[in-house]
Formats: C-alpha cells, structure tokens, sequence
C-alpha cells in the first residue's frame, strides 16, 4: 500500500498526517478471518487513529471491516484509538448495496464516527471526516500527558517524498565532503 502525507493545521497546531493505504485485505473463503499482508500488520500497530472504507456499491468491502477491527483489537487489545467509518461512492445511490443504517449501526458497533461521503463529486465530506479523526487522535495523544501512549518498538514508515530524498541525499554528499577534507 502507498504512504501518504499531508500537513495541516488544527486548533493552531501544525500536525503532519500520513495515510497507510492498506490494499489487499480480504475475507478468507467466506469465513469472519481476514487474511492481510505482514506490511498492514505494521501499519496496524504504529497507527493512532484508524479510518475504515467502503464502498455502499460492494456489500463485501462492508463485510470485511468487522474482522478488520477484530484483527486491529488483537494488535491493541487495551488500546481507546479512534476511527472512523467511512462510505464512499454516495453517488451512485442507484447501485447501492449498503444502507445508511447498516452503516450507522456498525460504526456504534465499533465505537466510531460514520461519513457518507462521495470522494469524486464531493472531496469536503471527506477532508472534514479527515479533520475530525484528526482531532479525536490529538485528543487521545494530548491526554496521555506526553508519555507514549503505547511502546512502539517499529518506526513509522517514510513518505518516498522529494524534498526529503533529496535532503537525504545533500546529507549524504555533504558528509562525504567533509570526510574526505579531513583525512
């Protein structure tokens, strides 16, 4: 899955946001297991807020979160980390497969904030969801009285983003510089 990260500011504060795109979770053969990659495992254990999505269009994208959230309550079984459901494609109420209720009832289920959005006609639905989960997970974060909320023993991944790749790689040089002027 791709990492991406955005910088925004909340309440005055400047808080740097990366999404784990977490592509390729499924059901395993009609089952309530989910069978995932060791990669979303990570994401899963260094994330602060979760956001669940699916398609009101594909009834299965629906029935794979409840064994998601199984799995992440087995990563942080005592942990309180906010999420947020969240319906897409609230454009094609044509081809709806999930109701707004189903939706409702299994984000009280899970202790979560429900969005029906449409990311292609309406991106604000999803930038204030966004924002909202934001400020729960600065909530639980600010709450914890700058201890760590839980003992991450896994870096948090990287954005592969330009600026800092080619800080990296002016570090890098300007090292070697200095290096070979000393010896």
């Amino acid at each position: 899955g791709a990492l991406y990260s955005r910088k925004f500011t909340i309440d005055g504060e400047q808080i740097s946001l990366q999404v784990q795109d977490t592509p390729f979770v499924s059901l395993e053969d009609d089952t309530d297991s989910i069978c995932c990659q060791e990669q979303i495992n990570r994401s899963i254990y260094w994330a602060d807020g979760f956001v669940f999505v699916y398609s009101i269009t594909d009834y299965e994208s629906y029935r794979v979160i409840r064994p998601l959230h199984q799995h992440i309550r087995k990563i942080h079984p005592n942990a309180n980390i906010p999420l947020l459901l969240m319906a897409n494609k609230g454009d094609l109420l044509r081809a709806r497969q999930v109701s707004s209720k189903e939706g409702l009832q299994l984000a009280g289920e899970l202790g979560g904030t429900y969005y029906e959005v449409s990311a292609r006609e309406n991106c604000e639905g999803v930038h204030e969801a966004f924002q909202q989960l934001c400020q729960e997970v600065s909530r639980m974060i600010g709450s914890c009285n700058g201890e760590k909320r839980r003992g991450l023993h896994l870096v948090r991944p990287k954005s592969p983003n330009m600026q800092d790749l080619k800080r990296r790689l002016k570090q890098a040089l300007t090292s070697k510089g200095k290096s070979a002027t000393t010896l």
